[in-house]
């Protein structure tokens, strides 16, 4: 008797179900989603409302602009698909930076709850009883977490086994080595007046390493001196 393995799953909560899968359903990650490979339930938070208008937020208490999502709503629907194989991660600005890292880690996992935020956030109450995860995109504020989330399920479900084609271009991406990715090219060899470089035409597979990370390694340092003082530190250590 053969022990089948389940595929990931991903739970969002969402004022928007309609919004999932939407990009995700298309190309690796659609197909992946159609043959099984992974799952994903969009849940609808107002059906967890207890009144006739399907109210699910009110009044920030204090005063203040905006509304904020009741606790009492949003604890019922996380309490409707609790998933004890994976974290509930609360999309919000306020959170700690998604990093390559993590997105492995959850990735490597089961599963994973995500809640999309809407209004001025939600009550900060359900955030300290359900002990939730909060992750941010970037320094920036958007409409609501379903963008987010988006983005989030699109980086986990590319590393999920049997998505990508080739999966040994996953060693080369940006930050598996901390570092940023080298420039590609293709043909036509030449192209306004721009040429590849020399040494990617050589075949010298020695060369053609060597110059892409020398160009990592370049780029990173200028780009990102965050990430380059992180891999001179790792290197380091290592030395």
């Amino acid at each position: 008797m053969t022990c089948q393995t389940a595929p990931w799953r991903a739970v969002v909560l969402t004022l928007f179900p309609e919004m999932f899968p939407g990009p995700l359903g298309h190309s690796l990650a659609g197909r992946a989603l159609e043959r099984g490979d992974w799952v994903l339930d969009a849940v609808n938070i107002r059906d967890f409302a207890t009144d006739r208008h399907a109210t699910v937020d009110d009044n920030p208490f204090g005063g203040g602009a905006g509304m904020v999502m009741r606790a009492d709503v949003l604890d019922r629907a996380l309490e409707s698909v609790a998933d004890p194989r994976g974290p509930v991660i609360y999309l919000s600005p306020r959170g700690a930076p998604l990093s390559q890292d993590r997105v492995k880690s959850l990735a490597a996992g089961e599963a994973v709850t995500l809640l999309c935020g809407r209004y001025e956030g939600v009550d900060h109450r359900l955030i300290e009883a359900r002990g939730l995860e909060e992750v941010s995109l970037g320094d920036f504020v958007l409409s609501g977490g379903e963008t987010a989330a988006l983005a989030l399920l699109d980086a986990c479900v590319r590393l999920l086994p049997g998505v990508l084609g080739a999966p040994e271009s996953l060693a080369e991406e940006s930050f598996e080595r901390g570092l940023l990715e080298y420039p590609h090219y293709t043909r036509p060899a030449e192209w306004r007046g721009r040429r590849v470089p020399d040494v990617l035409l050589s075949g010298n597979h020695a060369a053609i390493a060597a110059w892409r990370l020398a160009q990592a390694e370049a780029i990173t340092k200028t780009r990102r001196p965050d990430l380059w003082s992180a891999y001179l530190g790792a290197a380091a250590s290592v030395s």
